[in-house]
């Protein structure tokens, strides 16, 4: 098991006192400890060549990404990345250093995709990067939810927070798709739906690159076969897919064992007036789209099995 991690290593905070958080904090280095133990020497390389901006006394940077529970919390999803769903990634080297627009197509009702393609921007790519993911602005609704994505650095999906992190060099995922992607059944799997605008709207403004993405796996971890959109405007949440293995206790709640693999494709730069009307950024948005579409369509050809690749 790797050592203790030092304050070179991860910026860390003085250990809080009281039983209760003295056993969280005993919890979070063991956390970490398992992160490092799971990639050596290279893994810990890679942890302390991450910039971290601009953190506060608290540890904590203007967004509330806390480093040392970001290191601590990826422990399980790089075991998950590694083991479980058993990631094949390509393509990362097309991720450049500075500001970029990740965009995905969108899988299933949990944003675990998004972990996945966060967990190959860090383990794969060089510079590693920690990638902040855009939410839906409900999630701050949901408890502790909200608090852990805001640990882990994720920020609410709104044109202000994504344009001071590119303009601080970050790297952005987004999923165009929004809802729309997660609320498919799965007879519409890969069938990218409607992107919105906002993205290319940002990245013309500020000149930041977009490196199109594909995901192969996602859409079967959880199978839905409708989405109930009445009860869902009735609950105040926008999809109530109906996903049969949830009936399953304990076992059903899992995602199933699909086997993942991430496409990076070349980033793709544009010019024009972010102003222009829609007719004329839906034309560059287009070709973002159609980008994704091909490498999910070569990506579904090479694929000779759901979950044995």
């Amino acid at each position: 098991m790797t050592s203790e991690p030092s304050e070179a290593l991860i910026p860390t905070r003085p250990a809080p006192r009281g039983v209760g958080r003295g056993l969280q904090h005993r919890l979070k280095r063991r956390l970490i400890e398992w992160t490092l133990a799971q990639g050596g020497e290279d893994l810990e390389e890679r942890v302390r060549r991450l910039p971290w901006h601009e953190l506060n006394e608290f540890g904590l940077d203007p967004y509330g990404l806390d480093p040392e529970f970001v290191i601590a919390a990826i422990a399980p999803i790089v075991w998950l990345y590694r083991n479980y769903f058993r990631v094949e990634t390509y393509g990362a080297e097309h991720i450049p250093e500075g500001r970029v627009f990740l965009i995905a197509n969108h899988s299933g009702q949990i944003p675990i995709d998004a972990a996945m393609i966060g967990i190959a921007a860090f383990l794969e790519a060089d510079p590693p990067r920690i990638v902040r993911a855009m939410f839906e602005k409900w999630v701050p609704t949901l408890p502790y939810i909200s608090i852990a994505f805001a640990r882990l650095g994720q920020v609410v999906g709104t044109p202000e927070n994504a344009r001071r992190l590119l303009h601080q060099g970050e790297p952005i995922l987004a999923f165009p798709e929004g809802v729309r992607g997660i609320s498919k059944p799965i007879q519409q799997r890969y069938q990218l739906a409607e992107f919105g605008l906002g993205f290319m709207r940002l990245a013309l403004e500020t000149k930041t690159p977009i490196v199109p993405i594909a995901v192969v796996g996602a859409e079967e971890q959880y199978v839905s076969v409708a989405n109930l959109k009445g009860l869902g405007k009735l609950l105040g949440i926008p999809a109530v897919p109906v996903i049969p293995q949830l009936l399953v206790p304990v076992l059903g709640w899992l995602p199933l064992p699909t086997k993942y693999r991430i496409f990076f494709g070349e980033p793709l730069e544009f010019s024009g007036n972010p102003d222009d009307e829609d007719a004329v950024i839906e034309e560059k948005v287009k070709v973002v789209k159609n980008a994704i579409q091909s490498m999910l369509r070569d990506g579904l050809r090479r694929r000779e099995s759901v979950f044995f690749g």
